[in-house]
Parts: structure tokens; C-alpha cells; sequence
């Protein structure tokens, strides 16, 4: 499993996703998650992956080979984003009916998520999330992100903070908290980590890293986190039990709590 997050706001596109690949306990191993394609002027575009990790290496090296021979049709020449996700589906597809039937044969679902996004010249940025079957969505004002793999620890943050108006910097900084939850929480998420930043319409990478352990900004990110949360926590207000209104007594006098299971409700036989 993993877990990859990409944003795209007025200002851009945030991409993060781990490295980690895990089968058991015994079985941990690192594999890159984040591959983009870049022509300088022209174009910039990233993919996520996450699921079976087989299919989507299947899936990455059938759209290099595309572009490295020159087809008719790859991510280095179609000309809109859109047509870009479609080309990534239908390899995508291609992979699926390739294998679907064999890895079905020895108990294997065929799995994979995939995210996609970055800018063409002469349209805005765009991303997109493709799914399984090759079908895709595409991020809006009203919901500027997804997230795939083992999205649930790390989405309540994103969700309080990202809107299409927020900065890169800010972007950035969402998405290393919603990472720390998801490690902190689920051994199948784990460094080291691929950070993308995409500006508008610079049409080349603008900062990308990969984050370590020795990581001392992300590190800083996770004890301020941590730490300003529980203080946060312990400013709460404690319950007000005087002032609550569904006391134990109402619980007792409830009476669809009080009918004894021998009665029978009316229009019961």
C-alpha cells in the first residue's frame, strides 16, 4: 500500500506520495511512486501511483516506451491534458487485458490508482484520478485534490485546509502533515518521500526533493504539528455536565428503552 496526494490550486500543482511498498511484516520494500515527464516550454506532467505494484510499472514503462519510440500518440505529444489521461487510461486498459485474467487465475484482484496532473501550453493546469478500469475524474474549485492508497489519516486536514485559493507554500505544508498522519498511523505508509511543486504556467519543475529521515524541515513540520496539536487539545473546554441535556435519568425514563421485550407493538403478530 501507499498513499500519494496531489493539489491544484489557482496558483499550481502540489504532488507527495511515500515510497513504501509492503506485503507483511517481513516484506517492506522501497519503490518510487512519482514519475513526471517534462519538456522544458512546453509541458510538464506527473503521475502517482498506488495499488498492485506490478500493473502500474506495467503501466509507467508502456508510456515511456511510447514516447522513447516515437508513437503517434504519448504523453510528450497529446495536446491537452485531457488527451493525456485518456492515453494513460488506455494503457492502463492494455495492461488489464493483458494480465486481468491471469492474476485473477492465482486469487489477485487487478488494482490500481492513479493520479495525474500538470500543464500543456496553451490550457490551464489539471488533474485528474484514473481509476482501474481506465475511467478518470478531474479535480474542481469545489474539491482541488485526491488522494489515493491509504487516504483516510490524511484527508481531515486537507479537508479543513485546501481550497483553490490556497498558496503553494501552504499546499506544501498540508500535505507533509496529511503524510505524517498517514505514517503515523499505518506501517504501509513510509518514507522516503517525493515532493513535486509545479508553478502556473512556468511549464518546467520547480522544486522537487526527496525527503529522508535526516529530513530537517519535515521533521520540524512533524514535532510543531504533534506538539501545538495537544495544546490545542488541552485548551478545550472540558464537558459541562450540569449543562448536558440527555442525562442518564432521560436515558432511564425513555420509554422505546423501558418496553419490555415480551409486549408486542401494536400491528405485530
Amino acid at each position: 500500500m501507499t498513499y500519494c496526494v496531489a493539489m491544484r490550486m489557482d496558483a499550481g500543482l502540489v504532488f507527495l506520495s511515500d515510497s513504501r511498498t509492503y506485503a507483511g511484516v517481513d516484506h517492506i520494500n522501497t519503490f518510487r511512486k512519482m514519475h513526471f515527464f517534462e519538456r522544458h516550454g512546453e509541458r510538464v506532467l506527473v503521475l502517482m501511483t498506488a495499488g498492485n505494484l506490478s500493473i502500474s510499472q506495467s503501466v509507467v514503462n508502456t508510456l515511456r516506451e511510447r514516447i522513447e519510440s516515437g508513437g503517434a500518440r504519448n504523453l510528450c505529444n497529446v495536446p491537452t491534458m485531457f488527451e493525456a489521461a485518456k492515453h494513460v487510461g488506455d494503457c492502463l486498459r492494455e495492461v488489464h487485458a493483458r494480465d486481468a485474467e491471469s492474476l485473477k487465475e492465482f486469487g489477485v484482484d487487478f488494482s490500481a490508482g492513479l493520479l495525474l496532473g500538470g500543464q500543456i501550453q496553451g490550457e490551464e493546469p489539471r488533474l485528474f484520478q484514473l481509476y482501474a478500469a481506465g475511467n478518470f475524474t478531474e479535480a474542481t474549485q469545489e474539491t482541488p485534490y485526491f488522494q489515493i492508497g491509504e487516504s483516510k489519516y490524511g484527508k481531515p486536514i486537507i479537508v479543513r485546509i485546501i481550497t483553490h485559493a490556497t498558496s503553494l507554500d501552504e499546499a506544501v505544508k498540508c500535505a507533509l502533515v496529511s503524510m505524517d498522519s498517514s505514517i503515523r498511523s499505518n506501517l504501509s505508509v513510509g518514507l522516503p518521500l517525493d515532493l513535486l511543486v509545479y508553478q502556473r504556467d512556468a511549464l518546467r519543475v520547480g522544486h522537487y526533493c526527496v525527503i529522508r529521515e535526516d529530513n530537517a524541515y519535515f521533521a520540524l513540520i512533524r514535532k510543531l504539528w504533534s506538539q501545538q496539536l495537544r495544546e490545542v487539545f488541552s485548551a478545550l473546554p472540558n464537558p459541562d455536565w450540569e449543562n448536558i441535556q440527555l442525562t442518564a435519568e432521560a436515558l432511564r425514563q425513555n420509554t422505546s428503552l423501558n418496553t419490555p421485550r415480551s409486549e408486542k407493538r401494536e400491528g405485530e403478530s
